[in-house]
């Protein structure tokens, strides 16, 4: 049984930056794509980067280019998302989930495992 559970959200000014941590457990990985996803109300869940876990390539959303850093640690089965310069749009429930194979990377319903999310907050 796949398991994912998000920690790190929480309440940053804009500007500033945070480091999101999804911790993975229930099988090997390696032939996975690992994700972030955001969600506010009222909107459909939104992309925001994936990794490749075994050759490690990565893919952003246009809206975080250049602000944020998708990273894995197979030995912890950790992934990362550390992200940096975040506006007022960046506040949502961020949600890590995996699926096999690099197809359709950028669409929620391609993932077939998720974690519970965690709330990011950018106040100003």
């Amino acid at each position: 049984q796949v398991q994912l559970v998000e920690s790190g959200g929480g309440l940053v000014q804009t500007g500033g930056s945070l480091r999101l941590a999804c911790a993975a457990s229930g099988r090997t990985f390696n032939d996975y794509v690992m994700g972030w996803f955001r969600q506010t109300p009222g909107k459909e869940r939104e992309f925001v980067s994936a990794i490749s876990w075994r050759g490690g390539a990565t893919y952003y959303a246009d809206s975080v280019k250049g602000r944020s850093a998708i990273s894995r640690d197979s030995a912890k089965n950790t992934l990362y998302l550390q992200m940096n310069s975040l506006q007022s749009e960046g506040t949502s429930v961020y949600y890590c989930a995996c699926k096999v194979g690099a197809l359709r990377v950028p669409r929620a319903s391609a993932y077939g495992y998720w974690g519970q999310g965690t709330q990011v907050t950018v106040s100003s």
